[in-house]
């Protein structure tokens, strides 16, 4: 009787270190790493379509735990996003010509609704005829979008990074105020920050970043929010 019982206890021990040893096992799917097209890079690697539209390869490595990627592309001057599904870790899209773009690869798992974003990078798209490229919409870093916000002394800060192809930026303009057409408040700024801006408490503040460049080129971050508690 006593072997039997101990027959048992050795058992449902080895059976409870397997639970365990599965409960630990991970199904959340490894964060991609991008390849091509290159961060802030002029795409000219597509293969033309038309005078519109080219077709352009895009590569990553493939991450652990992932059964399938979306591949999401964000239009830098419309701003609307599209996505690609695909099991394997390269695929062919039809883009604009003459355009920039954002892009990022989302991974999947069948037995998990989690996923793992990759960074996002930037691209331009190029053209016929192009000598120069407009710098990418600047992106927008504080506050963010729909951040709350508790000021000092009733005032706060905006920060923001540009990027460009040709790293010509020459300067920026910031746009803010509590409707959704924000005047410039300030223009001319060679750095990517403005400090003491003055704010309203319980205040809902929109802005926005133009960019420019030494050729005269220019690009819309696209319009923020945020509140002032």
């Amino acid at each position: 009787m006593r072997k039997y019982l101990i027959f048992i206890f050795i058992v449902l021990a080895v059976a409870g270190c397997k639970k365990k040893n599965k409960a630990v096992t991970s199904t959340i799917p490894g964060k991609p790493a991008l390849t091509t097209p290159a961060q802030n890079s002029v795409c000219i690697s597509g293969t033309i379509i038309s005078a519109t539209e080219s077709q352009v390869l895009f590569t990553w490595n493939p991450a652990v735990n992932t059964d399938s990627y979306d591949l999401v592309l964000k239009n830098l001057l419309t701003y609307t996003s599209t996505t690609i599904n695909t099991i394997d870790t390269k695929i062919n899209a039809t883009l604009l010509r003459n355009t920039p773009y954002e892009w990022y690869i989302s991974a999947k798992q069948n037995s998990s609704s989690t996923t793992t974003q990759s960074d996002g990078w930037k691209f331009y798209n190029s053209g016929a005829g192009i000598v120069s490229y407009p710098p990418f919409p600047a992106d927008i870093m504080y506050p963010a979008f729909g951040q709350v916000i508790t000021p000092s002394n009733g005032k706060i800060e905006l920060y923001w990074a540009g990027n460009s192809v040709g790293n010509n930026i020459a300067s920026y303009t910031v746009c803010l105020g509590t409707t959704s057409n924000p005047p410039a408040i300030k223009n001319g700024l060679t750095e990517s920050q403005l400090k003491d801006v003055a704010v309203t408490a319980n205040t809902t503040y929109y802005w926005r970043i133009i960019t420019f460049d030494a050729d005269g080129n220019y690009t819309d971050s696209g319009l923020f929010q945020f509140k002032i508690q």
